[in-house]
């Protein structure tokens, strides 16, 4: 299992598992849900009853993805996954559904952890591969790892909170980032939304993570283009950042099959400066 590191407020200590769950040296106490995953949200860490992506966005997206629609991302992904060593420690940041964990680090599963906010979907991710950790946290408010024990951080169209990136990356380790490109489902905006605005949080991005001591080594666009029936643009639609207001679900139904652009900009990062 993924060494976690305790949530609870003024405390860092090491999460030991046991019969009875989770413990750390100050008494702190976890129980598994029954679904596989850990929850070591703590109540400040949540603004509503259900934080995170809800149970439609969630289910769209993992329709999306079972789709295939995320292949070609993958296999632009690879390239940066470090090499393998037996104690290889993974931290997949706003992991969703789990698909991604599996995808690129199919052998190391003990290594692996996943976390997210949303209840739907870290129960779909300790479904798909229980045999990795799966944790319902809020990154933003602190990452359950221990400093320097991470190899790989990965926030794929995920949170990105640098500064604990940078705390618990290892000094060899690597950050991959993805974002959605400024012309991603551009046709499908400029169709419901009545405007495509092209914006790209690269350059914001680089400068956030250089500001925490980590610097961008490499950068690159994957995109394609895809046919999509008018059940996968509701999907596409519902399972992005871009809410759908009630106003364009009838603009959303009169589209047909149309070719739409998929496109995201990938960035490398490792611990160093200029």
């Amino acid at each position: 299992m993924f060494e976690l590191r305790c949530t609870v407020r003024k405390c860092a200590h090491t999460l030991v598992q046991s019969e009875n769950g989770l413990t750390c040296a100050a008494g702190h106490h976890f129980d598994q849900a029954k679904e596989g995953y850990w929850n070591i949200t703590q109540p400040q860490d949540k603004k509503s009853l259900n934080p995170g992506d809800n149970p439609n966005a969630v289910l769209a997206r993992h329709r999306w993805l079972e789709r295939g629609h995320a292949a070609g991302l993958i296999e632009s992904l690879q390239p940066w996954i470090p090499g393998a060593h037996p104690q290889m420690r993974i931290l997949d940041l706003g992991c969703g559904d789990g698909t991604f964990g599996p995808s690129l680090f199919p052998h190391h599963p003990t290594g692996f952890c996943g976390i997210d906010l949303s209840r739907p979907a870290i129960k779909l991710a300790a479904r798909r591969w229980p045999e990795a950790t799966w944790v319902l946290a809020n990154a933003d408010r602190g990452l359950p790892a221990m400093d320097a024990s991470v190899d790989c951080v990965m926030s794929l169209f995920g949170r990105r909170p640098a500064a604990e990136i940078s705390r618990v990356l290892s000094p060899s380790g690597c950050c991959v980032v993805a974002v959605p490109g400024e012309d991603d489902l551009i046709e499908l905006r400029e169709q419901v939304q009545k405007e495509g605005k092209r914006r790209s949080r690269v350059e914001a991005i680089i400068e956030q993570m250089k500001d925490n001591g980590l610097k961008c080594i490499e950068q690159k666009q994957w995109r394609t283009e895809i046919e999509v029936a008018p059940e996968e643009i509701a999907d596409a639609l519902a399972m992005t950042y871009r809410a759908v207001r009630r106003s364009e679900q009838s603009r959303i139904a009169s589209i047909d099959a149309t070719k739409v652009t998929l496109a995201a900009d990938l960035m490398q990062f490792r611990k160093g400066s200029d």
